[in-house]
């Protein structure tokens, strides 16, 4: 699939190999999170578009490269795609945030909406969408179709861990989509969690149960 790219650097499938260990504490896996959608963070927003401008160094005047236009927006999928936000805000700090709220329903394993906020202009910014974990595709589908709704053109979206049936949804629902993607797992248990997986990303993530 052209629209799928797969994280190859060691750093981040060290960082994942620790966020999978059960034994890894809340502090130390949103620290590892935020670190890892830094790390991915850098791939993905790697043709953001830059102009010249002129500055002065303490030695001359320079012709040099600034980001341009609209700022990125960051659009996380509540409530554990929240950990990953502070990683794209450490590389862009000027990028605008906005939420998405999708619930799983625990019976059909089917996602619900529930929440939507956007920045202005979304039309003309770039949309990192990002979700620790991409399982049935369900969630990340309907949200990346409610962006495009309200008007977003240019998406990408970033998940850490992923099942090869949510892969599969999310592409055929939206082929121009770009989806990088941490680690691909092997595939969904009978209640729709990733295998090997790392748990519910929100509950470790926040410090609550499952």
């Amino acid at each position: 699939m052209s629209n799928v790219i797969y994280m190859t650097h060691p750093l981040i499938k060290h960082k994942i190999t620790m966020l999978r260990n059960e034994n890894t504490g809340t502090l130390e896996f949103r620290k590892l999170v935020e670190e890892i959608a830094m790390l991915m963070g850098y791939e993905a927003l790697s043709d953001l578009h830059t102009t010249n401008i002129e500055i002065t160094t303490p030695i001359e005047k320079t012709i040099q490269p600034v980001l341009e236009g609209k700022k990125p927006a960051v659009v996380p999928i509540l409530r554990a795609g929240l950990g990953m936000v502070g990683g794209i805000l450490a590389l862009v700090p000027t990028a605008k945030v906005g939420h998405i709220g999708m619930r799983r329903d625990e019976v059909t394993h089917k996602p619900q909406a529930y929440y939507c906020n956007l920045p202005d202009y979304i039309e003309d910014r770039l949309i990192l969408v990002v979700d620790p974990m991409l399982a049935t595709g369900g969630s990340l589908t309907d949200a990346v179709t409610e962006i495009k709704k309200l008007g977003g053109k240019n998406i990408k979206c970033m998940c850490i861990i992923a099942a090869p049936e949510g892969v599969k949804a999310f592409t055929e629902a939206h082929p121009d989509v770009k989806l990088y993607i941490g680690s691909l797992d092997r595939c969904l248990n009978n209640d729709a969690y990733i295998c090997p997986g790392l748990g519910d990303a929100g509950d470790r993530i926040f410090g609550t149960k499952a």
